[in-house]
């Protein structure tokens, strides 16, 4: 977690008067920047909580929206879409990417006339960096435009930097991926590990996935603009249907990255089956050869027994019998050696 995570406060504020007036605030107490709502100014509120499930319901509440709301957004971990006319329960997916361990966390924002409220788990920081520049952003939404005009423009910039945060995941998994890549052309590398590492990147890319598609969801409930809180209007409509295909061009690169993981999966299997072939050439090399020496061994065996027998040994010197067995044993070898290589049935040569 870098500095400016850590140093973040658990609350904070932004709002553009009719006059075109900004104010911004933050807080850790979250009871002082819920005090400062006013009905009549274009807000936004973010806050972190420890609990998402129960805090949701206090901070809601506290801001005049309807408990109904958050409960029916909640249901769903990942994502969900909840238009009760005058108010708008969206649910995203926030993501963090620690080398192949994915976190997904939910990001819950609530949209009613002239406000808009997110809140999200103090384990992920999402939106920092627009607080950073929300009064310069919000001084530039024209005082003119209608009021779901002006909360469209500040949702879409809400909902793009959740985006880009995430789509930062992938370039980690890419990052980890090529450090495995590197791993796998080692020949000396546990293969067992190796197994292992891979399918954590197929974990990692399937649970992103799942993130994508499930923002994908969400973006393409709000691009018609059906909803009240939405605008109509069709350039600002546009804008969110640039943030679907940004979301299609990322879930393309993930099927890609998947696609070079089976291929990596392939070539594994292949060093697999190239390692048991050479150690079955290993086995057929020897057995060929001691098939070799026994064969060959049978003729001088048989003379020994011959020249042992009784009286033959006082016929005979025993050098001779020596010269004749090595003689034999030696052109037997041959023999069978050629016989073998003839047939195939010996490599030329041990492939290691």
């Amino acid at each position: 977690m870098s500095e400016a995570e850590k140093t973040q406060k658990n609350a904070f504020f932004v709002s553009l008067s009719k006059e075109g007036v900004t104010t911004k605030q933050e807080s850790d107490n979250i009871s002082e920047i819920v005090g400062y709502l006013s009905e009549d100014a274009l807000e936004w509120m973010d806050f972190s909580v420890e609990n998402i499930n129960e805090d949701s319901f206090v901070i809601a509440s506290s801001l005049n929206f309807s408990l109904q709301l958050v409960a029916s957004v909640l249901v769903d971990p990942y994502s969900a879409y909840e238009d009760l006319d005058t108010e708008l329960g969206l649910m995203l997916p926030a993501v963090r990417v620690d080398r192949f361990d994915i976190k997904v966390y939910p990001l819950l924002i609530l949209v009613r006339k002239n406000l808009i409220l997110t809140i999200h788990p103090k384990d992920v920081v999402r939106l920092q960096k627009i607080y950073r520049y929300a009064d310069i952003f919000m001084k530039k939404i024209r005082q003119d435009l209608l009021w779901n005009d002006r909360l469209t423009i500040l949702l879409t910039r809400i909902i793009d930097e959740n985006n880009q945060k995430n789509f930062n995941g992938l370039r980690m998994i890419e990052e980890e991926g090529d450090e495995l890549g590197k791993y796998m052309v080692d020949p000396k590398a546990p293969r067992t590990e190796i197994g292992n590492d891979i399918y954590k990147m197929k974990h990692a890319l399937i649970t992103y996935l799942n993130t994508l598609w499930a923002s994908w969801d969400v973006i393409n409930s709000l691009r018609y603009g059906d909803a009240e809180t939405i605008s109509d209007n069709q350039k600002l409509l546009q804008r969110i249907g640039i943030l679907g295909d940004d979301i299609n061009r990322q879930i393309a690169l993930s099927e890609h990255m998947s696609q070079v993981l089976a291929s990596g999966l392939e070539v594994l299997q292949t060093i697999y089956n190239n390692q048991l072939q050479m150690l079955n050439n290993r086995l057929a090399f020897i057995a060929t050869w001691l098939a070799v020496l026994a064969t060959a061994g049978l003729v001088p065996n048989t003379l020994a027994t011959i020249f042992g027998i009784g009286k033959i040994n006082d016929l005979i010197d025993w050098p001779w019998i020596v010269t004749i067995l090595v003689i034999s044993t030696i052109l037997c070898t041959y023999l069978m050696y050629l016989f073998f290589r003839k047939k195939e049935w010996i490599p030329s040569k041990m492939e290691c």
